[in-house]
C-alpha cells in the first residue's frame, strides 16, 4: 500500500542567480521595513502622544458659497386666531362648545348686561324728548319772526300815513290855509316814524338771526343725544358676540351662565384656513435678521419655504419670536400647535474659504484647528470668519486642500503634534 509520494520527491540545488536575486528582494524589503520603521518612529518621537485614526473625523479645506443661517425650533399657529372679549360686567349664555366649526358672523354667545338695557332706554327717552323739544323751537322760531315782522311793517305804515300828512301840509303851507307850527309837527311827525320804521325792521332782522340761533342749539343738543343714543345701541348689540371670521372655538375661557367682569376673555376662534410658523429665535441672531428673509421649513410631509414676516421688538427668556408666512399655497396635513423645525437663510458669502463644522469649532474657540501633516496632526493657528449650521469660513490659517481634524480633537489635550494611528 502506498501511503504517500514521499519517497518519489527528489531534492533539486536553486540555481546560483537565484539564490542571489532572493536575497536582494529580502534585503530591499528589510530597508524598506527599516525606514517606514524609522519614519513612524521620527513622527513618534516627535508628538507628543498618539491617538487612533478611526475615532477622527477629517475634511478638506475648500472655496465655495456659504450660506449663513441659523437652525431654530418652532411651532404651527394660526395667522388669525382673535381672541374674544366681554364688553361689560354681565352673564354669559353660550351658544357653541369647544372644538365647534363656526361660520363668519354666527352667534357665539349673548350677554346679558341690565344696566347696558336701561341705559340705552334712558338714551332713547331722552332723544325723543329732544326731538320734541326741537319741533316746539321751529314753531316759536315762526311765532316770533311773525311777532317781528308785525311790528315792523306797523311801523312802516305808519310811516307811510306820516309822509301822506306831510305831502298835504306841504301843498296847502303854500297859500296859509294851516299855520306854520302844524306844518313842522307833521315834518317831526314823519321823521319819528322814519327812525320807528327802521329801528323795527332792524330788530325784526335780529330777531330772526336770534330764533335761528336757537333753534341750532336745540338741533345740536339733538344731534348730540342721538350720537349718545347710537352708542349705547352699539354697545348693546355687542352683547350679542358674533364670529369675525370662518373657523373652529379654539378655547373656551368662560361656563355657560357665568358671570364675568368687563374685558374678560371669553374664547379663542382659530382660522386654520391660514398657518404660519411662529419660531424661536436665540437672541444671537437678531441683530442679522431682518423681514423678507428666506426659511426652510422641515414639515413630517417635506420641506416648505417662507419668508419672515414679523419680529417680535422683546426678548424672552433669550429668546426673540419670528413669524414665517409660507411662499405660495399652503402644505396640506398641518396641525394647531404642531412642532416644527426651521432654517432660517441669513447670507450668502460666495468664493470663501471654508470647513465643514464640527466640535473643534467650540473645544477650540474658533482660534485654532489641527492639520494633518504626513500623518501628523499639527494644532494650528487659524481666523474664523461666519459660521452656519454646516460650514465656517475660514479667513486665515489654512489653505485650498488642506486636511484638518474637524471631529476627536477632544482627546487631544491642546497638544501640539499628535500622532495618527492607522
Amino acid at each position: 500500500m502506498i501511503r504517500d509520494t514521499s519517497q518519489q520527491d527528489a531534492v533539486i540545488a536553486p540555481l546560483p542567480a537565484q539564490k542571489y536575486k532572493r536575497r536582494a528582494m529580502w534585503a530591499g524589503a528589510a530597508a524598506a521595513l527599516v525606514a517606514v520603521s524609522l519614519a513612524a518612529l521620527s513622527a513618534w518621537n516627535n508628538s507628543e502622544h498618539s491617538v487612533s485614526g478611526s475615532r477622527l473625523r477629517i475634511a478638506e479645506a475648500s472655496r465655495g458659497t456659504l450660506v449663513r443661517d441659523a437652525s431654530v425650533n418652532g411651532r404651527v399657529v394660526a395667522a388669525i386666531s382673535p381672541t374674544l372679549y366681554s364688553t361689560a360686567p354681565a352673564t354669559v349664555n353660550l351658544q357653541v362648545a369647544a372644538g365647534d366649526t363656526v361660520k363668519k358672523g354666527q352667534v357665539l354667545a349673548v350677554l346679558e348686561s341690565p344696566d347696558l338695557t336701561d341705559e340705552l332706554k334712558r338714551e332713547v327717552s331722552s332723544y325723543e324728548q329732544l326731538k320734541a323739544e326741537v319741533a316746539r323751537q321751529h314753531i316759536l322760531s315762526r311765532k316770533q319772526k311773525l311777532l317781528a315782522q308785525k311790528e315792523a311793517d306797523t311801523a312802516e305804515i305808519e310811516r307811510l300815513s306820516a309822509q301822506r300828512t306831510l305831502e298835504r301840509y306841504e301843498s296847502v303851507a303854500q297859500v296859509g290855509i294851516i299855520a306854520k307850527i302844524d306844518y313842522q309837527k307833521a315834518k317831526d311827525a314823519l321823521n319819528s316814524a322814519q327812525i320807528r320804521a327802521r329801528h323795527a325792521s332792524e330788530a325784526a332782522g335780529l330777531e330772526g338771526d336770534d330764533v335761528q340761533l336757537a333753534l341750532k342749539t336745540k338741533v345740536n343738543e339733538l344731534e348730540r343725544q342721538r350720537l349718545s343714543m347710537a352708542n349705547a345701541q352699539r354697545r348693546v348689540d355687542e352683547l350679542t358676540v358674533r364670529a369675525p371670521v370662518d373657523g373652529f372655538i379654539g378655547t373656551l375661557n368662560v361656563q355657560h351662565r357665568m358671570v364675568v367682569a368687563a374685558n374678560a376673555p371669553l374664547m379663542t376662534l382659530v382660522d386654520l384656513s391660514k398657518l404660519e410658523v411662529e419660531l424661536e429665535v436665540p437672541e444671537t441672531y437678531v441683530n442679522d435678521m431682518g423681514l423678507g428673509m428666506s426659511a426652510e421649513i422641515t414639515l413630517p410631509t417635506g420641506k416648505a419655504t417662507g419668508k419672515l414676516s414679523a419680529l417680535s421688538p422683546e426678548v424672552v427668556k433669550n429668546q426673540v419670536l419670528a413669524r414665517v408666512r409660507f411662499d405660495g399655497e399652503q402644505p396640506k396635513g398641518l396641525r394647531q400647535s404642531q412642532r416644527v423645525t426651521a432654517r432660517l437663510l441669513i447670507e450668502e458669502r460666495p468664493n470663501v474659504l471654508m470647513l465643514p463644522r464640527g466640535p473643534f469649532v467650540e473645544s477650540e474657540g474658533g482660534r485654532h484647528a489641527y492639520v494633518v501633516q504626513d500623518g501628523v496632526a499639527v494644532r494650528t493657528p487659524i481666523q474664523m470668519g461666519a459660521t452656519s449650521i454646516s460650514h465656517v469660513e475660514i479667513l486665515s490659517g489654512l489653505k485650498p486642500g488642506d486636511k484638518v481634524v474637524v471631529s476627536g480633537t477632544d482627546t487631544f489635550n491642546n497638544a501640539t503634534r499628535v500622532s495618527i494611528n492607522r
